[in-house]
This record gives structure tokens, C-alpha cells and sequence, in this order.
């Protein structure tokens, strides 16, 4: 039997710590080819944030994706040279392949085949700690494995297997559908509970009057080292991409006698894939329901400024309504600005980013200027009591 029909459960949708990745990307030759270098560095770093190893990038430039194969028939069979010669073991895409790309790649380089959004929801998958995200994160997993699960004919059955007729194997998939399906629906009647739950713990914040102040910001900028260095509770801090996936929240007093509650919210990243957006909805919730918004941005990094404008556009689609909660924007990781262009880039920024404070969670640096600008932007909310 070939070793690579559909195992129908997922497992070839999954990638494990150890294995050994090829990772592809499209440069459709629109003019911004930086755009997809600059997402397959961060294809790598979600790679290796998964416990892959990566052996190689290719990045092919075609006009339009290969109805077919995506790269087109061509790349494919290089890819399956060059990953039997590298002895990989899963070829991770940078883009979103339909069913029928992924079958067709699957068959072409016999190995496995995976895309962003696959690896996306295996990291989360990996990092989810909460029940409620647990939750979010399989009811994902579901609702992009379902249009994928196919029957060939040898996982089938070869019984009944030909058209018009229904067969041992068919009738079992069918089955495996319904209870996908009956999954999806228990999972989210878990989290409409938890939802309501939920609701409920911030009615009561909002009776005791608490102001609530929600980090947010692209992946991997330091939030939960600055949550830490705020409120000095413990904090889950690692140095890869998606490190918090839960909502994290602390008490904070202030000098002026306020106490506020600050939450740690997972980061932004480009090509987030959309069927995990409602594994964001209690992060989104947070920044929604916040009086205070502190945007935290790596000033050491080359590409501040498109992560700053990255930053601005989902939460202008956020507050569609113009109900934006005041917003102070925190040029994190100061401590790493060793170089003349970074020094350039911090110039730049505190000359172009609205209400723009640097610091450097890490030791330190700006730490009490960042809490007077949080006490000036919370003067209009009532001292708790």
C-alpha cells in the first residue's frame, strides 16, 4: 500500500520536534519580493519555534501559483530530489494549498506535505495551556482538516470502491465526518460556557472599576518579559515566535495609589491564517474591553516600522467605530540598539511613532517613564478601592 494515502485522522497534518524541513515560498514578481523574503524569514522562525530543523529555503518566482502543484510540476519534482537527497522529512509551504495542491504535491515528492497555516495551528497546538484555548485551537485543527479529508482507493477499500457504487471504506469516512462534525459542535458549545464565564469575571472588574490595560503587538517584541517587569509575577518568556498563546493577566499598582490589571496578549504575524482567528477572540476581547493599550515594539529590529504599520491596520479593524482606547507605543529592547543604523531606526521612530516611549524590559531602562505615561493616560479612572 502506499505509505503516503491519507491516514483520514490527521497525522501527516502534524509536525513533530526533530524533523527535518524543507520550507517554500512564492515570489509572485508583484515588485515587493522583500515582502515574501521577509515573510519566509518568518516562516523559518515559526519552523524552528515547531522544534523543526531547517535544511533549506527555496523561493521560486512564477507569475501567478500552479493551479496543480502551486510551484508548478517542474519545482515539484526538483523538490522531491532534493529532499530525498537531504533526507527530509516534511516540505512546510508559505502559503495556503487547496486540498487538491496538497494531494497532487503529496503524491509528486512523497513526503509530507504541510502549509503556514498547518504549522500555525501545530505550534498552537504545542503551546496551548488553557482548556478554553486547548479548545479554540482543535476546533481549528477540525474545521481545516474536514475539507481535506479525501478517500482513495486503496484507503478505501477496494470493495465497492468504483462510481456509483458505496463501499465498506466510504461508509467509514462518511462516519469519520459525522464525528468530526459532532466534535466541532460539542467543542463549541464548550465555548459559548466559556465565553460566558468569561463575561462574567469582567463584569465583576467592571463593579470594582479597575482600569484594564491590555499589551499588545507583534510576536516576539518582549510583552511578556515588560508584563513581568511591570507587576513581577512569573511569565511564561521564551525567545520564539507565539510564546504566549493564552491571555496572561496581572495586578499592577501604580505610584499614584491605582490598581490596574495589565494583560499579556498573543502577537500578531503576518498571514495569519483565518481559521484561526477565532482562537484570538479572548486576546481580541482583552484589547477591545481595555482603557489603556500599550503597543510593544522591537526597536532592534530591521522591520519595525512595517510591524508598526501591521500593528495600526488590525487595530484600525478593530475599532471600526473609532472607539480606539488611548494608545502609548513602547520602543521595547533598547538595550540591544548597538549599531549606527539601529541608532538611526530609534531616531526615526521616536520622530514618526505617536506617543512613543523606549525601554528595555529586560534591565530596566524606561520602566518609570512608561508608568508616569501610564498614570497620566489612566487620569481620568477612579482610584480603586
Amino acid at each position: 500500500m502506499n505509505q503516503l494515502i491519507e491516514d483520514r485522522l490527521g497525522e501527516r497534518a502534524r509536525v513533530f520536534a526533530g524533523e527535518r524541513a524543507i520550507l517554500v515560498g512564492l515570489d509572485l514578481g508583484q515588485g515587493a519580493g522583500w515582502q515574501e523574503r521577509e515573510s519566509i524569514e518568518e516562516l523559518i522562525e515559526l519552523a524552528r519555534t515547531a522544534g523543526l530543523e531547517v535544511l533549506r529555503t527555496v523561493l521560486q518566482k512564477r507569475d501567478r501559483p500552479d493551479p496543480a502543484f502551486f510551484i508548478g510540476k517542474g519545482k515539484a519534482d526538483e523538490l522531491r530530489e532534493l529532499a530525498a537527497k537531504s533526507d527530509a522529512h516534511v516540505i512546510v509551504f508559505n502559503d495556503a494549498l487547496t486540498p487538491a495542491q496538497a494531494r497532487n504535491l503529496e503524491e509528486r515528492i512523497q513526503k509530507k506535505i504541510i502549509d503556514r497555516a498547518q504549522l500555525i495551528m501545530n505550534i498552537f497546538a504545542q503551546r496551548a495551556r488553557s482548556k478554553e484555548a486547548k479548545l479554540q485551537v482543535e476546533l481549528a485543527q477540525l474545521e481545516y482538516l474536514l475539507p481535506r479529508l479525501r478517500g482513495w482507493a486503496q484507503a478505501l477499500g477496494q470493495p465497492g470502491a468504483g462510481i456509483g457504487t458505496r463501499g465498506p471504506g466510504e461508509t467509514r469516512l462518511a462516519q469519520e465526518r459525522h464525528a468530526i462534525r459532532q466534535r466541532m459542535h460539542a467543542i463549541k458549545e464548550q465555548l459559548v460556557k466559556a465565553e460566558r464565564e468569561r463575561a462574567v469575571r469582567r463584569k465583576l472588574r467592571e463593579r470594582r472599576r479597575i482600569p484594564q490595560i491590555a499589551l499588545i503587538g507583534y510576536t516576539n517584541t518582549g510583552k511578556s518579559t515588560l508584563l513581568r517587569a511591570l507587576t513581577g509575577a512569573e511569565t511564561f518568556v521564551e525567545d520564539k515566535l507565539f510564546a504566549t498563546l493564552d491571555p496572561l493577566t496581572r495586578k499592577l499598582s501604580l505610584d499614584d495609589g491605582r490598581l490596574v490589571v495589565v494583560t499579556d496578549t498573543v502577537g500578531f504575524i503576518k498571514k495569519l491564517p483565518h481559521e484561526l482567528i477565532p482562537a484570538f477572540a479572548a486576546t481580541l476581547e482583552a484589547a477591545r474591553d481595555a482603557d489603556l493599550l500599550i503597543n510593544v515594539l522591537d526597536v532592534s529590529n530591521p522591520n519595525l516600522f512595517d510591524h508598526w504599520r501591521t500593528i495600526i491596520e488590525v487595530l484600525n479593524d478593530i475599532f471600526k467605530n473609532g472607539d480606539r482606547p488611548s494608545l502609548i507605543n513602547v520602543l521595547n529592547k533598547a538595550d540591544r540598539v548597538q549599531t549606527f543604523e539601529d541608532r538611526q531606526r530609534l531616531e526615526l521612530a521616536l520622530s514618526t511613532i505617536p506617543n512613543a516611549v523606549v525601554i528595555s524590559a529586560r534591565d530596566g531602562t524606561g520602566l518609570e517613564e512608561l508608568k508616569r505615561c501610564i498614570m497620566q493616560a489612566l487620569r481620568a479612572a477612579p482610584v480603586a478601592v
